[in-house]
């Protein structure tokens, strides 16, 4: 049965720990410089810097990665299918042996920098690969983003995202199962998603 998969992630309680985006990175052995998942300051200029004169100050945190769209434009601009959507689960995947670095999934992309191209052979802090060993070996002139941590979730897993939250903000799930704890979350609270104009849909909720 075909499934609409995706995140809802508590802005509102979000503590900016940073430990999402460090697990994403050592599960996936992203080369250096790589991150497929960011957490942005809503605040000042600075990362983890509020905006305002003390004591009115403010600051929250905003997690972003690739939102894996219902309608997604990078999909539709991909000449060699690269770039596809997996029709059981949602998922908007890469296809590293596929790519031939044409970038055009960048430029379609209305989120920017949740993708990124290795321009090199890509290279690792230690040396050595990291986290699992079902993760597809990084290539040099090809896009990357998030996979959903597509090889745990063939095993049946989470995310390492949503299973290292200290938090508990980030939760993941099936948006086509009403039943689902995603589909009650954004029946029952206020939520935002990211350019909701651009029409792609996304499969990423925030609530506020």
């Amino acid at each position: 049965m075909a499934m609409r998969l995706g995140y809802v992630i508590d802005k509102k309680s979000c503590i900016g720990c940073h430990a999402c985006a460090v697990a994403c990175k050592v599960e996936n052995n992203l080369p250096d410089g790589v991150w497929w998942n960011r957490i942005l300051t809503e605040g000042g200029e600075n990362r983890d810097t509020p905006k305002g004169t003390y004591p009115n100050l403010s600051m929250g945190n905003i997690a972003v990665s690739c939102q894996h769209c219902d309608n997604p434009a990078c999909v539709k601009v991909c000449p060699v299918g690269a770039t596809y959507k997996d029709e059981a689960t949602g998922a908007v995947r890469q296809d590293y042996d596929k790519c031939i670095g044409c970038r055009m999934c960048m430029a379609a992309c209305p989120y920017t920098g949740v993708r990124s191209f290795n321009w090199e052979e890509p290279v690792y802090a230690i040396g050595q690969d990291m986290g699992d060993v079902s993760v597809a070996k990084h290539q040099k002139h090809t896009v990357e983003k998030c996979t959903m941590c597509w090889h745990r979730l063939a095993q049946g897993l989470q995310p390492a995202c949503i299973e290292v939250c200290p938090a508990r903000v980030r939760y993941f799930g099936d948006f086509d199962d009403p039943d689902s704890e995603v589909s009650k979350l954004i029946r029952e609270r206020e939520y935002m998603q990211l350019l909701p104009d651009s029409g792609t849909s996304p499969s990423v909720y925030y609530l506020v």
